[in-house]
């Protein structure tokens, strides 16, 4: 891999955390189209001996990170939570009334917003809820988000003692002057001493997440941030590239554009910190994921057992994801929706007794395939036509004659091969696997407008 592939391929595309991706989602489809959706997998033997996921969505933050493109509130008054929590309580009760109580999860996952603004008795609350309504698998993946300014050892074994056995550190960059730009102070000595309580408490895997690209970074200042990341040594680590888009974003507007690297400085740092994470012995998972040999991320990577959901890369067998809370976003079955993006709107719903689904989609037999066809080379870096062909009952090379021809370019580079039964991803080919799966996007295709996407580097 060179710097000039990773400019060449410094353009703008979906994260395929969903095919079709959540910008194709509509209107039309609302809280009885989700509804039927969770009847039917209610009655359908083969799903319904499945394990779900869930995702629950806790908006809530004590302080505002300028960087932070996510859905949250921010705000000093931890009393809001508890009135949220009385309307997750009603959203669960509606979706347990469709798919039936006591449903198998083998993973939940609790994002944000800053789930630890909840404090040990909402958190409490919270999880005797899931435990009411579902049935959380022994050996499953519990995992929360952790804001390290928000929590102590002390919380951090009476997490434990709730049943998480995941934790994901946001930490973004531990340069002092960085973080005094994003508002977000937090010494590395901090997070050196949460993640070894974490460690001693037993905690079977732990995720840093980091950003490159934000306001006064240098190569040379997130060289030192990967050096400590080294010595750290969390098991997974998420390497974001920040986007600044302060339009769509009102924090970022707080952000000096001046002070951000160019283009050129934040290809050099993302080139950089491929090596550096290689070089101490870090998996490359796909896209902005890596994972030490051990973990079991990257032993679902060789075994060709990833797969991918709105959470990003995961070990769990493909599922119905359930998703709880403002402007969570789920899967059942064909079906994507989203919840209201605003709590005035979620409440509002809630109050009607509806599930608060204002947005999905439907999935077409030809989106179904696609999907199968994209999630296979994001998350396996393989295809084999046969397999693809007899699952969706259709003649591989002559229905994709027209993207098989589209890849030729990225064989010539070196990304990806293709012969008469299978395609490929390259080991070059993994770090620009977007740009490959968006050869098979037949929404992207056809117009072209990129704009809203991030850039795949």
């Amino acid at each position: 891999m060179t710097a000039a592939m990773l400019q060449r391929f410094d353009v703008q595309g979906p994260r395929y955390t969903s095919y079709p991706t959540a910008d194709r989602f509509v209107e039309a489809f609302g809280s009885e189209d989700y509804a039927q959706a969770l009847r039917q997998r209610a009655l359908n033997t083969g799903a319904r001996a499945l394990p779900l996921s869930v995702y629950v969505h806790l908006p809530f933050c004590a302080s505002l990170c300028y960087f932070c493109a996510c859905n949250k509130i921010v705000t000093g008054h931890p009393e809001r939570a508890e009135a949220y929590l009385d309307y997750l309580e009603r959203e669960i009760a509606l979706q347990v009334a469709q798919l039936g109580r006591g449903a198998a999860v083998s993973q939940l996952h609790l994002g944000g917003g800053t789930p630890t603004f909840l404090d040990d008795a909402a958190l409490a609350r919270l999880m005797a809820m899931l435990r009411g309504a579902f049935t959380l698998a022994p050996e499953g993946e519990y995992a929360i988000e952790i804001d390290p300014r928000t929590i102590d050892e002390a919380r951090l074994e009476r997490i434990a003692a709730l049943g998480f056995n995941r934790l994901s550190f946001g930490v973004q960059d531990f340069d002092p002057a960085v973080q005094k730009a994003v508002h977000r102070i937090q010494p590395a000595e901090q997070v050196f001493d949460l993640v070894a309580s974490a460690r001693r408490l037993g905690f079977g895997s732990i995720n840093v997440d980091l950003i490159y690209g934000l306001p006064r970074q240098t190569a040379a200042s997130f060289d030192r941030t990967l050096e400590k990341i080294c010595a750290l040594r969390p098991e997974r680590i998420a390497l974001y590239a920040y986007a600044h888009l302060p339009e769509r974003f009102k924090p970022q507007r707080r952000i000096d554009p001046a002070e951000l690297p160019d283009a050129a400085a934040k290809l050099d740092m993302l080139s950089r910190s491929i090596a550096a994470l290689t070089a101490a012995g870090y998996v490359y998972i796909g896209m902005d994921h890596f994972a030490l040999p051990t973990d079991p991320l990257a032993v679902a990577r060789r075994q060709g057992r990833l797969h991918r959901n709105f959470q990003g890369y995961s070990t769990q067998p493909e599922c119905d994801l359930v998703a709880l809370g403002v402007s969570a976003i789920g899967r059942v079955g064909a079906t994507y929706s989203q919840n209201a993006k605003t709590l005035e709107e979620y409440y509002d719903l809630l109050d009607q007794g509806r599930l608060p689904v204002v947005r999905g989609l439907a999935l077409s037999r030809d989106d179904v395939l696609r999907r199968a066809v994209i999630m296979a080379l994001m998350c396996q870096g393989q295809l084999s036509f046969e397999s693809i062909g007899l699952a969706h009952l259709v003649d591989f090379r002559q229905h994709f004659a027209a993207e098989l021809e589209a890849l030729q370019p990225l064989v010539a580079q070196g990304l990806v091969t293709v012969d008469d039964h299978e395609i490929e991803v390259t080991p070059v080919g993994w770090f620009f696997v977007r740009a490959i799966a968006m050869v098979f996007d037949r929404y992207l295709q056809a117009d072209r407008n990129r704009s809203r996407f991030s850039r795949i580097i």
